[in-house]
């Protein structure tokens, strides 16, 4: 999916009325099919560039085209419609707890379904196989029948990316998916999550707090700040000097957040046998 942003404005949808836009008068073209890591300091507007995108909120000015169309002058079923072709993975996936593994990854494919498919999937998922194949590619397979709720956080936020790969999406748009994952676990699921995007040919727009991850992994790279474009560079462009002035005053956050220690799933208590003598 093609993406044009001219001149464009939002305010984050939890922001009280009359507050400064969260991105400012943005220029941005994104080719079908590209790749590429938004990164910023906090507060710079990269969630709700992502949520502009996601058509969750109109812009305030300026133009949003998503292959040439312009989505908020779309009727409303034309819109639905469109957004069923995009996935947005926010930091925190929205799991079910006490949802089987399966069908959480399965809700992927929920915008290709009717309404009766749907409700069916909830109690009788309707491709098992794929789901393993998804959960796999990034370890899960084992926790295919496994309830959310008995997860990590590491592992529910790969389980929110395994969805991506069953979604009938032509744009992701993934928000730090790598915050609750240790460096091992974040490298495959970036090499994944790009592989899988190149496969299909499908738009993959990222933001990261790993500067370094998106350094090695994406060809492009996005710096906001303040809600503006920064640069918009190859990432063999992206000096040390321009991170320093994209990270001024935030210069703790330019080498990521910290390691990860990833809770560990509970056990399940094991019995005690007593043997008398």
């Amino acid at each position: 999916m093609k993406i044009d942003l001219s001149a464009a404005s939002a305010r984050h949808p939890a922001a009280r009325a009359g507050a400064a836009p969260a991105i400012r008068a943005l220029d941005l073209q994104v080719a079908a099919g590209e790749q590429l890591a938004i990164i910023g300091p906090s507060g710079a507007g990269k969630t709700t560039l992502l949520q502009l995108l996601a058509c969750a909120l109109p812009p305030g000015a300026g133009v949003l085209q998503l292959d040439g169309q312009s989505p908020w002058q779309l009727p409303r079923a034309e819109l639905q419609r469109l957004r069923g072709r995009l996935f947005l993975a926010p930091q925190v996936p929205p799991l079910p707890p006490r949802q089987r593994v399966v069908t959480s990854v399965l809700a992927g494919r929920l915008p290709a379904m009717g309404t009766w498919q749907s409700l069916r999937s909830l109690f009788y998922p309707v491709d098992i196989p794929a789901a393993f194949e998804a959960l796999d590619r990034f370890d899960l397979a084992d926790k295919l029948f496994e309830r959310v709720d008995r997860l990590s956080g590491g592992e529910r936020q790969r389980v929110g990316l395994a969805r991506a790969l069953l979604s009938p999406a032509s744009l992701w748009l993934i928000d730090e998916p790598l915050s609750a994952l240790d460096p091992m676990r974040a490298r495959q699921a970036m090499d994944t999550l790009l592989d899988a995007a190149r496969e299909r040919g499908t738009t993959l727009v990222t933001t990261l707090h790993q500067v370094d991850v998106a350094l090695a992994h994406f060809p492009r790279i996005v710096g906001l700040r303040d809600g503006a474009l920064a640069f918009d560079l190859p990432a063999a462009e992206v000096t040390r000097e321009r991170l320093a002035a994209l990270y001024a005053q935030h210069e703790h956050e330019l080498d990521g957040p910290p390691p990860v220690i990833d809770e560990v799933t509970p056990a399940s208590p094991q019995r005690v046998v007593m043997h008398c003598r």
